[in-house]
Formats: structure tokens, C-alpha cells, sequence
């Protein structure tokens, strides 16, 4: 019996030293990943730092590293006929022939369907030039025939429109018009957003080869200076960088 009791003890005591061992094993494991978090923290700001000063650097060369020249305030504009688009709504009017007129809308591939007359090129045409063509197929099937078209809605073919894209509050395509300038664009766009680097903007000229010019839109924008506006041309393309800052 009392060897019985003394074997018990022994195995009480063993017990009560492994659960002393697994605790002090865990608080050793705790303060371990407390250190190695601290040296995680400790390794990882000097990196952080780093990357910025690099994010910086790249910044400020490409800030400097612009070398376009300014945009034009003006232009001679050639003398532009307005050549039909896509989704221009064309009002097709048949002198003395009601039932032939019609309101028609230029597909997406550029083509149109009137009375008598079915897939019609419109798309890259002038209305006067389109008219002639509609009076050739409808003159073999009533005589004499007078057509007017008259464009209602505007959209003009792609390469002619002002494109401004990034930054702008609403990047969209835009109908060239007459004088436009990059003022007019701008307005129809809603400006920039929050994030927009105004001044580091830059006019890509289609006409012109893709010739870069500079544009000073904050200036123009924020600070009403009208010496930094300029005229645009059919087929400019507008880019409103992010500022970093």
C-alpha cells in the first residue's frame, strides 16, 4: 500500500513538471514572435522609404524629362466639309415624294437603308455628295428625283473626332467643331477630377504625324488663364496624366 502511494507521488510530480516545461516553452515561443515581428517591422520601414524616395525620383524625372513644345493658340484650320458618321441621324427628304422621305440613323458599319433604296454608303461622305448618290438609285424608279439630306445629330467619323482620355471627368469622344479649342473640349468633358496632373497634360496631333505639344489645363481651369488655351483640330487626341501628389 505504501509503495503504492509513493509510485502515485512520483507520478503526480512528473506530471506537474511537464506542465510546467509546456508553459514555460510557450511563453518562450510568444517572446520569439514578438522579436521576430519587431525585427519584421524594424527591416521593413527602411524599405518602405526606399521605394518611395525611388517612387519620387521617377517622378520628378519624368516631370523634368517633357520637353513638348506648347500647344498653339491658333491655327489655320483647312477649310472642313463635315463627313457623315456612325450613329448621325440623317433626314432623308424626297421633293414630291413624302412616302419616300425618311429619318434614318447610320449604322455602326456606316450604312443606311431609305424606302426603295437599301444599304446605301453614308459613313465618310458629305450630305451633298450622299444626296447625289440617293437621286442615282432612285432615278430608276421615278423621274426626276430631288433628295436633300440633313444631318441632325452629329457624331462624324472617328479619325475627325477630338478624343480626350485619362483624368478628365468624363474621357469621352467629341464632334469637332469649327475654332474648338481645347477650352471647348474641356468644358464638354466636366473638367478634370481631383487626381488630375492639369499641367502635365499632353495634345497628341493626329494631323501632324502625332506631334506632341504640352498643355497647361490647370492654368487654364483653376486659374483662368486664358494665355494657356489652344485650338484643336480634327483627330487630336487629349491626355490628362495622374498627379503623384
Amino acid at each position: 500500500m505504501a509503495e503504492s502511494e509513493r509510485r502515485l507521488r512520483l507520478a503526480r510530480d512528473l506530471l506537474g513538471r511537464e506542465r510546467l516545461q509546456m508553459k514555460i516553452s510557450s511563453q518562450s515561443d510568444r517572446g520569439s514572435m514578438a522579436l521576430g515581428e519587431i525585427l519584421m517591422v524594424r527591416n521593413t520601414i527602411p524599405r518602405m522609404f526606399a521605394c518611395l524616395a525611388v517612387l519620387l525620383l521617377l517622378a520628378a524625372c519624368g516631370t523634368t524629362g517633357r520637353s513638348f513644345p506648347p500647344a498653339p493658340q491658333a491655327i489655320d484650320a483647312p477649310s472642313l466639309r463635315y463627313k457623315i458618321g456612325p450613329l448621325d441621324t440623317l433626314n432623308v427628304i424626297v421633293w414630291r415624294n413624302p412616302e419616300l422621305s425618311a429619318i434614318v440613323t447610320v449604322r455602326p458599319d456606316g450604312f443606311v437603308s431609305i424606302p426603295l433604296v437599301e444599304d446605301l454608303q453614308a459613313a465618310g461622305r458629305n450630305p451633298s455628295d450622299l444626296s447625289r448618290e440617293i437621286e442615282k438609285s432612285l432615278a430608276k424608279l421615278i423621274r426626276d428625283p430631288v433628295v436633300s439630306v440633313v444631318v441632325t445629330t452629329f457624331q462624324s467619323i472617328y479619325s475627325e473626332q477630338v478624343r480626350i482620355v485619362g483624368e478628365a471627368a468624363r474621357p469621352q469622344s467629341v464632334a469637332y467643331r469649327r475654332d474648338m479649342t481645347i477650352l471647348d473640349v474641356m468644358i464638354q468633358a466636366g473638367g478634370m477630377t481631383d487626381f488630375a496632373d492639369g499641367n502635365g497634360a499632353v495634345l497628341i496631333r493626329g494631323s501632324e504625324g502625332g506631334k506632341q505639344y504640352s498643355l497647361r489645363l490647370k492654368d487654364l481651369l483653376k486659374r483662368g488663364d486664358i494665355s494657356a488655351n489652344a485650338a484643336v483640330m480634327p483627330g487630336d487626341i487629349v491626355i490628362v496624366p495622374q498627379s503623384w501628389f
